[in-house]
């Protein structure tokens, strides 16, 4: 009897184990990849709750030389100075991770939501899974017009 409630104690740990291994945080500096995604110590960061559609490239103005890439990899570029803080809650089929990424956080303060940041901007789209949140902001930057919502410079597709 003791035996296999020591059995079930220990699978039951393991099962817990495996669950949470990907419930962890990153933090560190970060690079912005091309479409959007963060790379962080080694590791490609996909933002959650949001899709970042494609838009044609551009160039930076205020960069010497100038940084070329997607409309909203610009505005996450420009956003984060400093370190990124990543609460990474799952893992995308190709093998990225997918986090809940900050900046300026510590331990007073969250930060600033990366995720929401982008939709705030009109440079993301929420997922249908996503937070309620991330859904009205993407709903208040397209009755403002902005990023994608705006002037059509570039075709975009939901996912």
């Amino acid at each position: 009897m003791k035996k296999q409630l020591f059995g079930g104690l220990i699978s039951a740990l393991l099962a817990l184990a495996a669950s949470r291994s990907l419930a962890y945080e990153i933090s560190s500096s970060a690079i912005v990849n091309e479409d959007g995604s963060l790379r962080i110590k080694g590791k490609t960061v996909q933002l959650y709750g949001i899709h970042i559609p494609r838009t044609d490239q551009t160039c930076t103005s205020y960069r010497r030389p100038p940084l070329c890439s997607s409309r909203a990899a610009l505005a996450l570029d420009f956003k984060i100075h400093g370190f990124v803080r990543c609460d990474i809650i799952g893992e995308a089929e190709d093998g990225a991770l997918i986090g809940k990424c900050r900046v300026r956080s510590s331990k007073f303060d969250e930060g600033e939501d990366l995720s929401a940041y982008l939709l705030e901007k009109g440079w993301a789209v929420a997922l249908p899974d996503a937070p309620f949140e991330y859904h009205t902001l993407e709903k208040i930057s397209q009755s403002r017009q902005l990023g994608v919502w705006g002037i059509p410079v570039d075709n975009i597709r939901r996912p």
